[in-house]
């Protein structure tokens, strides 16, 4: 009976087992946990069968890719959803230039870039318009797309909350439609807006492929080191050209201002961006350290507001924010709703030197750009330490920063057309790796955008860097003679100058650039001179010739002259030493000024002999070689054509360039009395000084330039630099440069 009853047993545990493991199998089948190997059709392929839904998840409405970037899906998914969602726009995340972008189109047209035709009825805002039209109007810019390195689109896709009037619809649709989108490679877009309430993703809505990303606001966790570009975020109201310059005043020392720190800005009370505004109260002092916030924004914030707020709102209502920002040392740049802030570019134009607060943020041209030389760079979990922390910072540093914030602003920031232009030559530099530019060409004056790789690889070939890295410069010079009237006669002035100009002691050669439609002169017409004397015959005997930058010319340092110019030895010596001390600006003797006409709204041209000047005419003046090389390859063919028909303005344009290189004015040089009378041919029937209309053109180039340019770059100045002992009582015989003395 005992057997029996306990076999009876064993069979029932078994019939327990069987029916509990059967019931098992059931559930994970009916749960989807059991995957069933796939039916097949009769031609063999697989049947791909949907998986039950797991019910652990919440329920995912089923739409369309294409629908998932509507305001009501975007407020009603998951966490979870979000992350696949970014997944699949950053599914190229790994992307960098090796393996997504291809280079023979570059290494076969060089660095071009196309911008696809606007399509008829397409919306596009103000700001990218601008970002187009400066790209169609530099020197990167193709119609061909045959010819392209890059390509950028023209489908607006700064703004892309789905909030915004600015947002364009169906993008994914128009983008893949592109023939030559080609899964966005070698495609660049622009970004400042991504995301929407309540998470602000940077999420652009569309598959961007293997596409470049220009993007503010961007993370480092989402940024494509080597790849991608940083930008900061800029307003609709940022200059499109020129933008104001930065508002340090010189020689602000010490550099400490009326405030320590400050902060001006919307505080968030709930939602991404709100934990580091709303501590800011507990730093604030109200007296050196100065941080207001104010919930009065929003149509709800009254139904929101907190305790604090009245008292915040009041505060802020007391202090004036341009007053704060210009009298402050440090500017707090918390996160707001999205890592940048407008809060950035307007603390580096104020030289109040920026600490960051936005833990996560991959700052604005950070491929380039130093940020510890012009920056605080804080940690949003340390927000009460970042008071002793600027206390700490000695003075000299201070002002360091502050300089540095200056130079940053002016060279890359200060309008979108300097933005956009450095975006592009980031990535020319990874494009052309041989000819791509140092940190130290980045990081100091004049910077990466008037720095070109392409002329030298060689730091000392460049005017702007000799103190810093001790070199000296070459001591002759090549003087350029731009010659246009026919060689009748051995009393011609440009012979004398020819011979004046060779005894120098600094003249290396002499270069005769002949713009005459004339034959050239038999060799036995020139004068003998102790150094090689070489003739060119001009290119097309255009006006813009006379800058090329001709392989001949082997000295750092270039004389122009005209031909009909009157200039003794000792003066040309003189020049060359005064250049000596400014290899980087122009020094010479004919001076001209600019001026402001407020009754024709128009900028002037004067030639009266006054202290005050802003040009030195290239007809006898002194100039670094690399600025041929500037003036041929930066400047755009319609400046150049414009000299080129009116065989007028190119000293001007020269004067405009380099000023706008250098922010400061050309030198002038002490000539003879009678020089006012004799300079620049007045006696010349040949000479273009005679024609009427040529004051009337000058004064058109002059606004015509400053268009271009986007400001007035020309400085004032009243410096003139004369020679030691220059009109001293004593004996000439103790002067070094005598015939500057004598009339």
């Amino acid at each position: 009976m005992e057997r029996c009853s306990r076999g009876h047993m064993q069979a029932k545990k078994r019939y327990l087992i069987l029916v509990s493991a059967g019931a098992c199998l059931v559930l994970l089948f009916y749960l989807g946990g059991l995957q069933l190997p796939a039916a097949r059709s009769r031609h063999g392929r697989s049947r791909i069968e949907q998986p039950w839904p797991h019910y652990s998840d919440p329920l995912q409405v089923f739409l369309p890719w294409d629908q998932t970037d509507t305001e009501e899906y975007n407020l009603h998914i998951s966490p979870r959803q979000k992350r696949d969602v970014n997944r699949s726009v950053y599914k190229s995340k790994r992307c960098r230039m090796d393996s997504c972008f291809d280079f023979s189109p570059c290494q076969k047209n060089g660095f071009k870039v196309y911008v696809y035709p606007q399509q008829k009825g397409e919306k596009i805002s103000e700001s990218y318009q601008n970002i187009l039209s400066i790209i169609e109007g530099s020197r990167f810019y193709t119609s061909d797309p045959g010819q392209a390195c890059l390509f950028v689109l023209s489908v607006d896709t700064l703004d892309r909350d789905q909030l915004s009037p600015q947002y364009v619809h169906n993008l994914k649709t128009k983008v893949q439609s592109l023939p030559l989108w080609n899964d966005g490679r070698n495609h660049l877009i622009f970004n400042l807006y991504s995301g929407t309430w309540p998470d602000y993703t940077e999420d652009l809505g569309f598959d961007i492929g293997q596409a470049m990303l220009a993007k503010a606001s961007i993370s480092t966790e989402n940024f494509r080191p080597s790849f991608d570009v940083s930008i900061p975020l800029f307003s609709k109201e940022h200059p499109r050209t020129g933008g104001e310059r930065g508002y340090l005043k010189y020689n602000t020392i010490p550099p400490f201002r009326k405030y320590m720190l400050v902060f001006k800005g919307k505080r968030y009370l709930t939602g991404i961006g709100s934990d580091a505004r709303n501590a800011l109260y507990h730093v604030h002092n109200g007296e050196d350290v100065v941080l207001l916030t104010t919930c009065k924004h929003g149509k709800d914030w009254q139904k929101h507001k907190d305790a604090r707020c009245d008292k915040d709102n009041a505060e802020y209502d007391k202090f004036d924010y341009k007053e704060m920002l210009h009298n402050s040392t440090f500017c707090l740049v918390p996160r707001g709703r999205r890592l940048g802030s407008f809060r950035f570019l307007e603390a580096l134009q104020a030289a109040c030197v920026p600490v960051m607060l936005s833990n996560g943020w991959e700052l604005p041209f950070s491929e380039i750009i130093d940020w510890n030389t012009a920056a605080v760079i804080g940690d949003e979990r340390l927000l009460l330490q970042i008071p002793t922390t600027v206390h700490s910072i000695h003075q000299d540093k201070i002002l360091s920063l502050r300089q540095q914030t200056q130079f940053l602003w002016e060279a890359y920031f200060s309008s979108v057309e300097k933005i956009v232009l450095t975006t592009l030559e980031i990535i020319q530099d990874r494009v052309l790796e041989h000819g791509s530019r140092s940190s130290l060409m980045w990081n100091s004056h004049p910077g990466g955008l008037f720095a070109l790789p392409q002329y030298s690889g060689y730091l000392g070939d460049f005017p702007f860097y000799y103190a810093t890295l001790g070199i000296k410069l070459h001591p002759k010079f090549t003087a350029v003679i731009h010659a246009v009237s026919p060689l009748v006669s051995q009393s011609q002035p440009i012979l004398k100058l020819l011979v004046a100009v060779a005894k120098s002691q600094y003249c290396a050669q002499i270069i005769v650039l002949w713009n005459c439609d004339k034959p050239l002169p038999a060799k036995h017409r020139w004068p003998a001179t102790s150094v090689p004397v070489i003739v060119i015959e001009g290119e097309n005997k255009v006006m813009s010739s006379r800058f090329l930058p001709y392989e001949n010319i082997l000295t750092d340092a270039v004389l122009s002259l005209d031909e009909d110019t009157v200039l003794s030895t000792t003066e040309v010596d003189f020049a060359f030493t005064v250049w000596q001390s400014f290899p980087e600006r122009i020094v010479g003797y004919p001076a001209r000024s600019h001026f402001w006409d407020s009754n024709k709204e128009r900028w002037g041209y004067t030639s009266k002999w006054t202290n005050d000047y802003s040009m030195v005419l290239t007809g006898a003046a002194m100039f670094h070689r690399y600025y041929h090389y500037l003036y041929t390859h930066y400047l755009p063919t319609s400046l150049k054509n414009m000299v080129d028909q009116l065989a007028n303005c190119e000293d001007i344009l020269m004067n405009f360039l380099v000023s706008a290189v250098t922010k400061l004015p050309p030198i002038k040089v002490t000539q003879k009395k009678q020089y006012k009378e004799t300079m620049m041919g007045q006696s010349s029937r040949a000479s273009r000084w005679a024609d009427p209309d040529h004051f009337a053109q000058r004064q058109t180039c002059m606004n015509k330039f400053a268009s271009w340019f986007g400001t007035m770059p020309l400085i004032h100045s009243q410096m003139r630099l004369d020679p030691v002992l220059f009109k001293d009582q004593v004996s000439i015989l103790r002067k070094k440069y005598r015939d500057i003395e004598r009339l």
